[in-house]
Order: structure tokens, then sequence, then C-alpha cells
């Protein structure tokens, strides 16, 4: 080892410099030493060092339900391989003049309802299509767009979004993609081939092949197999209504979730609905089927939908079936006439308009779409129910065509898990539906029928956290006799003292029919002053109707309490959903 020089620490003793060059060398190697010192203790290179910062990539998204947030999570994780910095945000988190000063952008949205925008991309679009938006030469974009294909307006968030861009003059970094809903490996693809390469003297850019960390433990593709602990009727014996508390088990899976979180449960098609298929399709339950491993009865029960018709089902036997209305409708392109059309029927019935019409098993297997899971709002807390998640679950059963149709996964979960039996579930996380960080902040949320489910878990986590903030529920369904469901747990909280105020609409108990919205306009005075006070605002239920009345009662109490027009209420309304104060939980 050569030995140290006693002059300059960094020099050894018998290298050949002269005395004016020892100085220098041993002064140029003092500062790197120190600068390398600064970057280790402040986690940062020192101004000057040979190295560059790296460049932003902004990655934006509009989620309903956590998938599109999940793809943004991994486009992120992509982009730092690829010597980008990512910077993470919702889009109504963003303003147009932001949009325009960026340089690239990865947009991640999902399709809500009948090709709506989901909730937290509202006013991003409203910005984006105005004609007041800004040009974006300067952008470089590409869409990551997610739907489903059973619904006509298959990814038209996306598909909007990306053409208004262009318009504006932004240059696509890749062609966008639509997704449906099995669209995690079509989804890597699309960053690994879509997601640019920054600098490559960018500071963390990776000598290793670019490959995507996948998320471990239980998911969609592999859910974990859960154990009934409880499966009970909450509906009364008069009720119209089946509604179910269903307890499943945690075990030692490492599962775990939030209170606004939502679980994902795989189905199995009801064996009474299978025999019909068999039966109508004139097969065995054993019979092989062309290009695939299983024969007809399991493809039938785990692997397919058979009760929803899809596009293409639809499609393919209106060529078939011969039936007037089927193809004046299909034909014609009216949306509205279509949808009254399949209204309360399955995919059986469809098959069943031409009683005489021969159908191969191979070639009806090839119009269907992948069995999906279901995805209900999670009704518990974890710290109040360890080792356990829960769910409050309406069993969707109708007459029609002169037999029983049931909803694929509630009537699993009610006729086919019993206690002890085994459930695929898995974890969808929704991060921006959470109680108030601050747990002095009132909490005002609107939830019937089903739709409370999530507010029990709300409930739970606050009596936890000892949270001393307000909490009113707005609760309702048909009749409070038998469809008052959790009455004993509200109760208590509400003796407890934890449910501040419980207003409560029954809409069949008397001669005009009530509603939470009915209620919340009752008391607008107090609930303006909980908004003015920085109260929270949820909602969860029925997107169709429920959640749109609500939304415009609220419009309603802003304005009349807040001494607000129209436009003033609406931009009250606009600033609580930019603080995150106002957020949905709609199906």
């Amino acid at each position: 080892m050569a030995q140290i020089s006693q002059q300059s620490p960094y020099i050894p003793a018998d290298a050949p410099f002269s005395g004016d060059q020892r100085a220098w060398l041993g002064g140029f190697l003092a500062g790197l030493h120190s600068r390398a010192a600064a970057g280790v203790a402040g986690g940062a290179v020192a101004p000057g060092a040979q190295q560059v910062q790296a460049k932003p990539l902004d990655i934006l998204y509009g989620t309903q339900t956590g998938n599109a947030e999940g793809l943004a999570e991994e486009a992120a994780a992509l982009c730092k391989t690829r010597g980008f910095q990512p910077r993470v945000n919702e889009l109504d988190a963003i303003e147009m003049d932001q949009l325009a000063a960026m340089e690239n952008v990865i947009i991640v949205v999902s399709t809500y309802g009948e090709g709506e925008m989901p909730d937290n991309a509202h006013m991003f679009w409203e910005a984006l299509s105005a004609s007041t938006a800004p040009r974006m030469e300067s952008l470089n974009y590409a869409v990551l767009a997610l739907g489903d294909t059973s619904y006509d307006e298959f990814c038209q968030a996306g598909k909007v979004i990306d053409t208004r861009l262009e318009q504006l003059g932004a240059k696509r970094l890749g062609a966008r993609i639509d997704c449906d809903v099995d669209f995690e490996d079509a989804a890597s693809a699309w960053l690994m081939e879509t997601v640019p390469t920054a600098d490559v003297n960018a500071t963390n850019v990776a000598d290793e092949p670019l490959v995507v960390a996948k998320k471990d433990g239980y998911n969609r593709k592999n859910p974990f197999p859960s154990p009934i602990v409880e499966n009970r009727l909450l509906s009364g014996t008069n009720s119209a209504k089946e509604i179910r508390h269903i307890s499943f088990g945690l075990g030692e899976s490492g599962l775990s979730y939030e209170a606004g979180d939502a679980l994902g449960v795989m189905p199995i098609n009801a064996p009474d609905l299978v025999d019909a298929w068999m039966q109508r399709l004139g097969a065995e339950a054993d019979d092989a089927v062309e290009g695939h491993d299983a024969p007809l009865g399991k493809l039938l029960t785990h692997r397919f939908e058979i009760m929803t018709p899809g596009r293409e089902f639809i499609r393919e036997i209106e060529k078939r079936a011969g039936h007037d209305e089927l193809t004046h409708v299909q034909s014609n392109g009216d949306k509205e006439a279509l949808e009254a059309f399949l209204w309360s029927k399955d995919a059986l019935d469809l098959m069943n308009l031409n009683p005489e019409l021969k159908l191969s098993a191979d070639e009806v297997v090839s119009w269907l779409k992948p069995l999906q899971h279901r995805a209900y709002s999670i009704s518990s807390c974890p710290v109040a129910n360890p080792g356990e998640v829960h769910l409050t679950v309406a069993a969707v059963r109708w007459m029609a065509e002169g037999r029983a149709h049931k909803g694929v996964a509630s009537t699993f979960l009610a006729d086919m898990a019993p206690e002890g039996a085994e459930v695929g579930i898995f974890m969808s996380p929704n991060k921006s539906f959470r109680i108030p960080t601050d747990d002095d902040v009132p909490m005002v949320m609107v939830g019937p029928g089903t739709g409370i489910a999530p507010f029990r878990a709300f409930l739970q986590a606050r009596r936890e956290r000892g949270a001393a903030g307000t909490n009113w529920l707005f609760f309702g369904d048909q009749h409070r006799a038998s469809d008052f469901i959790y009455e004993d747990e509200l109760s208590e909280m509400s003796s407890s003292g934890l449910l501040t105020r419980l207003d409560l609409a029954f809409s069949r108990d008397q001669k005009e029919k009530l509603y939470v919205q009915h209620r919340m306009e009752e008391n607008g005075k107090d609930l303006f002053a909980m908004l003015e006070e920085g109260g929270h605002f949820y909602v969860c239920g029925d997107a169709t109707r429920m959640a749109k009345d609500v939304d415009t009662a609220l419009h309603r109490v802003i304005a009349e309490h807040g001494g607000m027009n129209h436009d003033g209420a609406a931009e009250y309304v606009n600033t609580l959903k930019r603080e995150k104060r106002y957020v949905r939980d709609v199906y």
C-alpha cells in the first residue's frame, strides 16, 4: 500500500509531482472529496458536480376505482429507469397553463359510466375542451385509456382527451391505447414502448434491461382464497331487497386495506345458468371446446361472462337470429332503443330469441368475454376488525322471459358462499376516498342502501382514532321496519356520541316519496355551516340517479345558504373537489 503524504492526505508521498503540482492536485482532490461528502450527507449532487439533473416527465391520471392510479404509479417506476424524474398528479390538480408548460406527459384515464370522465377529471376536461384553452405546441403526450367493451362509449374519456390535445397542437409520443377490463399486460407493454428515454447522461438511467416491477402478492389474476367468516341477512323478512353482511378472513395472506378501499371478488357462474346454457347448446359439461384447455362446463362456470351480453355477442346473435326488432335497434344506431330492448335480458335470452337457431359451443364461446371480478366498497375498518374484511352486498334477482335471473357476484356470495367456503378476493386501494387526515374536521356522509358500506368503515376508523370531529350521516331506503340495515350499530354509535347526527329518509313510509337529497335540503343551513367549517362531503351509492340528485341538492344548498348564484355555487363545489373535500364512491 502506498504511503500517504503528510502534506496532503489525498496524494501518495512517492507520487512523481513537483511542489506546485502537488499543491494544485491536493487542492483539486480535496475539493472533489468535500463535494462527494456533501452529496452523501445531503442526498443531493453539489453545484458544479459533473452530473445532469434528471428531466421531469409528468404522469396525470383520472380514476374512479383506482386502476388508473395504479398504472400511473407503474409508469412512474418505469420513468425513473429511463432517466426521468416523474411527477404524478390527478388530472383535476392541473391548470391549463401548467399543462401547456409541460414537455412530456403520460395521461392514464378511465371511462366511467356511459362515456363520462371519472370524478377527478371533470374540471380538467371542462378547461381542456373550452374555447379558452391555450395552444400546446411544446407538449409531447401519450394517452393510456381504460374502459369496458361492454359499453358503447368504450374508452371515450381517453379518446376525447387524445383528440383535443392534438387539436391544440400537442405532439404524440405514441399512439393511444384503449384497454379493456383485462388491461394489465397490454398497458404494461404499451408503457414499455411509449415512455421515452431521457438524456443518457441523466443521473438515474438504468444500465440494466428496462423492466417495470410488478406488485407482489394477491391480485386480480392471483386472488387470495379467503374463508367466509360470516354471511348473514341484514334486511328484514318483509323487505323487497336481500342485503347481506359478509365477512372474509384474511389469515396469513398479508393483505391490508384502509377504510375507503374496495374489495375485488372473483365470482363463479350459477350452476343452474350453466346447465341452461349447455341445454340450449345441446352440449355436455365434459365436451371439448376448440382452442381451450378446459371442457365446456368449466369454461362456462369459471372462465367466461355468460350473464351480461357483450357487444360482440349481441352482434353475432343479431346476424343469425332473424329477429326483426333486434336487427332494427342494432342497425339504426339508436343507443337508447338498444338499451331498452336489452333491459332485463341476459345472454341466454338473446340466444332464445330464435329457439330454432342452431348454435355450436365452439362458436358461441368465441364471442364471450372473460368472467371479471366485481368490486365492492369495504364496510369495515381493519383496526376494529383485525384479520377480517367486510362487505355489504345486495343480492340482485329478477324475473324476465319466464325465468329467474340473478346478478353474477351478488348471488354467488348470497347462495354459494356459506361460512367456511373459500372465495377469491384481492384489495383495490382507493386513495382518494379517505377519512379526513385532521381528526377535528367535520365529516358529512350520504349513503342510502348499501351505500352505507364505506361509512360504516369510516365511523369505525374515526372511533379507533379518537377523532373529535363531527360525524353526520344521511341514510335511507324503502321502509324503516325492514330496510334499516345496521340499525343496532348506528344506534349505538349515536348513543356513544360517535355519530353526531343521523338523518333518515325511508321513501315508502309516507305518501310522498322521501329521499336523502330532500333531507339535505331540509337541513341546508347546518350542512352549509359544516362545509364552511372545513367539512368533508362524501357520497356513496347509485351513480345513475341518487348521486346526481345529491349533487343537484348540494348546489342548491350552497346557493341558498351561501347567498350565491348558479355560477358561484358551481365554483364553490369545484373548490370542494379541488381540495378533496367532495369525493364520491359511486357505481
